[in-house]
Order: structure tokens, then sequence, then C-alpha cells
């Protein structure tokens, strides 16, 4: 049996894909979503713009935008 995968991929404020940093692969969508949460000022910190929720390689949610205010 193969298990459904959930990612993040981040885009810089071109809209662009960034290779780094590099979301982990969680089992499912809660997890996915708890480590955004936990990560999110560090990710914006490293010029990210954007982050899309992967499912499978197919973008399971909105984006959600990156801010430090």
């Amino acid at each position: 049996m193969i298990r459904a995968q959930w990612e993040w991929a981040f885009d810089d404020a071109e809209g662009r894909l960034l290779d780094r940093p590099i979301s982990p692969v969680f089992s499912n969508q809660y997890d996915a979503e708890q480590w955004l949460g936990e990560h999110w000022r560090d990710l914006a910190r490293q010029d990210t713009a954007v982050a899309r929720l992967m499912h499978d390689g197919t973008q399971a949610a909105a984006p959600v935008a990156m801010r430090i205010h």
C-alpha cells in the first residue's frame, strides 16, 4: 500500500519555485499544516513568499502568504 504524501512547495515573490528550503514529507495534512505553523517565520526569512500544500504532487489548498509584520 502506498501512503499519501503531503509536502510544501515554496515560491519566491515573483512566483518562481524555490529549490530551498525543502519541506519534509508528511503522511497526513494535519501534520503538514502544523509544521508550517511552527516554521513559517524561518521560511519567510529565507525569502519564501508563498507556501503551497501539495498532496501527491497536486496542490491541495489555497496558497499561504509568508509575511512577517
